[in-house]
C-alpha cells in the first residue's frame, strides 16, 4: 500500500508523527509533496500551487526517512515544480535536491494534456534514484511507453477506482428510475454476500465465537 500524505500535515515535526503511523500501520510507502500546506489539489482550475523552500523539504524527506526506517517503508518525494509552472530546470533541481536528502523515488507530476513534460523530465533526469508518476492528465502515456523511457519504476492510478465507482453508481441508479424498482440492476451487481467477504464478516464471526463469552 502506497499512502498518499498530501504535503506531511505540516513540518518536519508533523511529518515525523504521520509518517511513524502510516508505518505502524503497515504501509509500504508514503508519497509527500513539496507545496504550502494546506494545498490545493494538483488538478484544480485555478487552485493555490505554492512550493516549500528546497531546503524546508529536504528536512521534510529526512524526517520520513527516519521515522518510517524501522517499517523500512519507501519515502517517495513528490515535486510540484510542473503543476506550479516554474518549468522543467526547477523540478530537475528539486528532485536532485530531495534525491540527496534520502528520498527512495522521485515523483514528479504535470498537469498538461500530453506526456511531453515527463516525458521530457524523464530524458533529462540524471539522479540515482527512480521516478514515479501520475499519469490522470495523461492517459495516452502508457506503460508500454513508460517501460521504454527505462527511469520510472512505479505508475499510480490514483483517482481511477472512485471515479469509476461513480459512473457505475450513476449508470445503476438510472436503471433503478427506469425500470421502477431493483429487479433489473439486482442481477448484475455485486451480492451482499461479496460484500461480507470484502469486509472479512465470516472471519469476524469465527472471532466472535471463539472469544466473547
Amino acid at each position: 500500500m502506497v499512502a498518499d500524505i498530501d504535503t506531511g500535515y505540516g513540518s518536519a515535526i508533523n511529518v515525523l508523527h504521520v509518517v511513524a503511523a502510516y508505518a505502524a500501520a503497515g504501509s509500504a510507502a508514503v508519497v509527500m509533496e513539496d507545496k504550502l500546506f494546506p494545498k490545493d489539489t494538483s488538478l484544480l482550475a485555478g487552485g493555490r500551487q505554492e512550493l516549500v523552500r528546497i531546503e524546508e523539504f529536504q528536512g521534510k524527506v529526512e524526517a520520513a526517512r527516519a521515522a518510517g526506517k524501522p517499517h523500512d517503508l519507501l519515502v517517495i518525494a513528490r515535486t510540484e515544480a510542473l503543476i506550479a509552472d516554474l518549468g522543467l530546470n526547477e523540478a530537475l533541481k528539486r528532485g536532485m535536491a530531495y534525491a540527496e536528502a534520502g528520498a527512495d523515488l522521485l515523483l514528479v507530476h504535470s498537469k498538461q494534456k500530453t506526456p511531453d513534460e515527463i516525458v521530457a523530465f524523464t530524458e533529462r533526469w540524471q539522479g540515482k534514484i527512480p521516478l514515479t508518476i501520475v499519469p490522470t492528465a495523461y492517459p495516452d502515456l502508457t506503460e508500454a511507453k513508460v517501460r521504454a523511457l527505462g527511469k520510472i519504476k512505479i505508475v499510480i492510478y490514483a483517482n481511477h477506482a472512485i471515479r469509476a465507482a461513480v459512473g457505475a453508481m450513476r449508470d445503476v441508479f438510472a436503471q433503478i428510475r427506469r425500470d421502477g424498482g431493483i429487479h433489473q440492476v439486482d442481477k448484475r451487481i455485486a451480492s451482499v454476500e461479496d460484500i461480507f467477504e470484502l469486509q472479512r464478516v465470516p472471519a469476524m464471526k469465527a472471532a466472535e465465537k471463539k472469544y466473547l463469552r
